[in-house]
């Protein structure tokens, strides 16, 4: 049959969101025709001007406060008014408290949001620019030198441009007020955000000065040489370790970032499942491990493709870890990219619990949750969620603003998850949630482990002082050390706080591996002693780039920590004849 157009092929209307096949320039412009203004509005109002305002409140609600006790304690007298004088702290301080979690919330919104990313983006601009116009090829010493310069540069760029805003800034600013003025609460509203403008701008300023001298410091990743000898009788284990699969719903349905530059339908992940019994068969293998974008936008026809592809293969199944990627969570609409999706609509939790559900189904009687009190291993991941099952039945029927709110935290509270080590020396596996909120395209690529999870993690590594660990998460902690093309292709992805995370495991590095996805590139280096594993895709092979293939890494416990004995590729059988042809 001869076709004048092959739908299997597909067409333009496939390439709407593609970065093979669109500048980062194009998709700019035609996300900007077609978004809705009045939802980036009501997004920008949620997102920051609302923490904004509690945030510049702060200080003008808690002088009043202050105020009243300073004037109960004058006074008082004797032994009545001194009960009293603490009856008033009392309700003070849980009123404080209050306000507090209100505050320390409405700061790292705005932390995450606009602070960050600009030291992010300025961070890795300077380096483009270093690297492009002074040595595009520069071997590996002079590299590093150029990335820790254009930390510091751009650091203290960052630095003096925000104090010159707060400068302006200061004029408008009111830091105390009184009872009186509460009563007036739109008054307060002008020196509120002049107070937000300083708070923001000051923290921009002296956090991005801190963060540059501080990545200027920092031991600079380097691309791996060499493998570790390690002796016949130490403990080893074999992971299979594979990512972005961005499975979809339909059988020639075509993903969001390539387009038709890829593979339609999801017979290669078939082939990759082959490939893996066929490795297990020939040396078994401990774990089999997927950091991430299971799915293309995280709907639920395709979770049931993976679903389905997996329970294929029950003995692959048993050893399966998985966490989620930013497509699995973060894509609002992989058929229109320029969807703007509110914070309180019901879609972004809908993803957040059918990725749950997955988790559990795979992995929920292996995996423990840690306590977000004590931050001690606790339960197993199935045995949490049990407890919230009706609440997470109900919102996926029905939805519902209260139902969302209450499943927030179950969300949150479930990462990091743990693969506890058999023994004292044995393997341990740590899986983070490593997306950062996004309800927009252009955001929905960007990482950040949260501050809480960072210290679970510390905590369980440090309860295991001679163990060794895995740690998985989707983003990469740092840009890799080799020339890009585009700028693109630098910013926006990796870990918001990346090089403050290396910096927080550099004490355990020794016996610490990370493995990641997200970016699609072979890739195996290390920051320091810290080694870093990057997964390629092995269903959306780079164009050109030779065939799709997975990793099976080979861990052993060696006296100076966990060491990476071998790294073994396997070629994906490729077998279908469904890319496009350009």
């Amino acid at each position: 049959m001869r076709l004048i157009i092959d739908p299997r092929n597909g067409d333009i209307e496939d390439d709407a969101s593609s970065t093979k096949r669109h500048s980062l320039l194009a998709l700019a412009g035609s996300l900007l025709v077609e978004i809705s203004f009045a939802k980036l509005l009501a997004a920008w109002l949620v997102l920051v001007v609302l923490p904004g305002i509690f945030l510049g409140l702060a200080p003008l609600v808690a002088s009043a406060w202050l105020s009243i006790v300073v004037d109960k304690a004058a006074a008082l007298a004797g032994i009545g008014s001194a009960v009293l004088l603490c009856l008033v702290l009392a309700v003070g301080w849980f009123g404080f408290r209050h306000l507090f979690r209100i505050v320390e919330r409405s700061f790292w919104s705005l932390n995450a949001l606009l602070v960050q990313p600009i030291y992010a983006l300025a961070r890795e601009a300077t380096r483009h620019v270093a690297e492009h116009f002074l040595k595009r090829d520069a071997n590996d010493a002079r590299r590093e030198r150029i990335r820790s310069a254009g930390a510091a540069i751009a650091g203290i760029i960052v630095f003096v441009a925000a104090v010159l805003v707060a400068a302006y800034a200061w004029q408008f600013t009111r830091w105390t007020a009184s009872m009186a003025d509460l009563t007036t609460p739109l008054s307060l509203l002008p020196p509120a955000f002049a107070n937000m403008a300083v708070l923001v701008v000051g923290y921009l300023g002296g956090g991005s000065l801190f963060w540059g001298l501080a990545d200027a410091n920092t031991e600079q990743p380097r691309s791996l040489k060499s493998f570790d000898a390690v002796e016949d009788a130490s403990p080893r284990w074999r992971i299979a370790h594979i990512s972005d699969i961005h499975l979809v719903g339909e059988r020639h349905g075509f993903r969001i970032e390539c387009g038709r530059a890829g593979p339609s339908g999801n017979e290669r992940f078939d082939a990759v499942l082959n490939s893996l019994e066929i490795a297990h068969r020939a040396q078994p293998l401990d774990h089999i491990l997927i950091t991430g974008d299971l799915t293309d936008a995280g709907r639920s026809s395709e979770w049931a493709e993976f679903l389905s592809a997996v329970e294929r293969h029950p003995t692959l199944l048993e050893r399966m870890l998985v966490i989620p990627g930013n497509h699995d969570i973060n894509v609002v609409d992989r058929a229109n990219p320029a969807r703007f999706e509110l914070p309180i609509s019901p879609g972004k939790r809908l993803r957040q619990l059918r990725a749950l559900s997955a988790l559990s189904g795979i992995q929920g009687d292996r995996v423990r949750t840690v306590d977000p009190g004590s931050h001690e291993i606790g339960s197993k991941l199935a045995d949490v969620l049990k407890a919230h099952q009706a609440d997470i039945q109900a919102f996926a029927d029905a939805g519902g603003l209260r139902l969302s709110w209450r499943l927030e935290r179950v969300w949150s509270d479930v990462f990091p998850l743990v693969v506890p080590p058999a023994t004292d020396t044995g393997l341990g596996i740590v899986l983070l949630n490593s997306n950062a909120e996004a309800n927009f395209s252009f955001t929905n690529a960007l990482g950040l482990v949260p501050f809480e999870d960072a210290k679970a993690l510390l905590s369980v590594i440090q309860a295991h002082p001679r163990a060794h660990w895995i740690i998985a998460l989707h983003h990469h902690l740092v840009e890799y050390p080799m020339p890009a093309e585009q700028f693109s292709e630098r910013i926006g992805t990796a870990l918001i706080n990346g090089n403050w995370l290396v910096r927080e495991l550099k004490p355990h590095a020794k016996r610490i591996a990370v493995l990641h996805g997200h970016r699609h590139i072979d890739w195996i280096g290390a920051c320091g002693a810290l080694r870093v594993i990057s997964a390629p895709s092995p269903v959306m092979p780079t164009k050109g780039e030779g065939p799709a293939v997975f990793y099976v890494h080979t861990f052993a416990a060696a006296a100076g920590g966990l060491a990476l004995e071998s790294s073994s590729p396997v070629v994906v059988a490729d077998d279908i004849d469904d890319v496009a042809k350009d």
